[in-house]
């Protein structure tokens, strides 16, 4: 492969709040966020994303947060989800971290989320994520899972069975809206 080209160009990118929304204490969130990895993972290959080094830091930092026990119950998910998703795990390049605090786009937001949209931008990727914050943004590629106030019963798909299996067993872990 040629050192020039990008093999994340133009990437679907997911970060923290849109993987922890899959532990919700909001069940439309939950199932809207959880209903996003499911389809990636029937994707296989095709349905690929990519995450930042600090993105995946981000949600154990919130998973170790809490007992052990529930420690225990989730991380046999995440673990295999980071398995069989096809998931790229990147850091940020110095273009990104230049980007992120002279890009009049993202000022005002916190560091971690300006680097999180630089790499994305840089990539010429999209955002795909479960924070209220970053959904309000414009003119930037970004795509939530943020749901609607639509009335009805929630619908949630379900992984393949020993996924949703150990999905099933990590909802021990729920976490609240302040927490994504």
């Amino acid at each position: 492969m040629p050192a020039d080209r990008d093999p994340v160009a133009g990437a679907d990118f997911i970060d923290a709040t849109l993987f922890m929304a899959m532990h919700a204490k909001d069940d439309t969130l939950r199932a809207a966020a959880k209903s996003f990895f499911v389809e990636r993972l029937a994707a296989g290959a095709a349905g690929r994303v990519v995450m930042s080094w600090e993105q995946v830091g981000r949600c154990d930092d919130l998973v170790w947060g809490y007992g052990r026990a529930e420690q225990d119950d989730y991380y046999p998910f995440m673990d295999v989800l980071h398995t069989d998703l096809a998931i790229d795990r990147i850091g940020y390049g110095e273009a990104d971290a230049h980007r992120a605090f002279t890009a009049p786009e993202s000022a005002g937001l916190p560091a971690h989320e300006r680097l999180l949209l630089a790499q994305v931008v840089g990539h010429g990727g999209t955002l795909h994520t479960a924070s209220s914050r970053l959904a309000r943004l414009t003119g930037l590629s970004v795509a939530t899972v943020v749901p609607t106030d639509a009335p009805g019963p929630v619908e949630e798909p379900a992984f393949p069975a020993p996924l949703e299996r150990l999905y099933q067993r990590s909802l021990v872990l729920r976490v609240g809206p302040e927490d994504l």
